[in-house]
């Protein structure tokens, strides 16, 4: 017990000293104001999204892109007349882990977010599907921040605003 103990000391320690570096190096880039306005996105989440989607906004000319090699987008395959829109296996899987993580832990503070989550699920999705789907709407929101280099403002963001306006107008 003592050794496992020591060792849990020394791991904490080290992870304390790579959060901190992470952070320092995720302060020192110039788009680290947008993802770190996220909600829920923290240090290391936010660097994380940063250094999965890059800097080279010429790599996702549209949201649907960005979202394509993300996995979050469905795939539709069709011959002649029959069509499935399914899984998209083929993708970035460490692109698609940060922004599924970042998107189910959104859903705790974000009322946008959980509303979609939630009316996917009432759809009869399963958890997994529906915070793709969440993550997906994510992607859209995190694209347009990241083109016009603005920060995340739950302010602006319309489709929010929308929804706290109709609860108000409901309550």
């Amino acid at each position: 017990t003592r050794a496992l103990v020591a060792a849990l000391r020394t791991l904490v320690e080290q992870i304390k000293v790579l959060t901190e570096q992470i952070g320092k190096q995720l302060a020192g880039h110039a788009d680290a104001h947008i993802f770190t306005s996220l909600p829920r996105s923290g240090t290391v989440r936010a660097a994380r999204l940063l250094a999965e989607i890059g800097d080279c906004r010429a790599r996702f000319p549209t949201p649907e892109s960005l979202a394509c090699l993300a996995g979050v987008a469905p795939s539709t395959r069709q011959s002649g007349k029959a069509r499935s829109v399914g899984f998209r296996w083929a993708a970035d899987k460490q692109l698609r882990d940060a922004v599924t993580d970042f998107a189910g832990d959104s859903r705790h503070v974000n009322p946008w977010a959980a509303d979609l989550y939630n009316r996917a699920v009432a759809r009869g999705h399963d958890h997994p599907h529906a915070v793709r789907i969440l993550a997906r709407a994510w992607l859209f929101v995190i694209w347009h921040c990241w083109q016009d280099n603005l920060a995340y403002e739950p302010d602006k963001h319309g489709a929010l605003q929308r929804l706290i306006s109709h609860q108000q107008r409901a309550a």
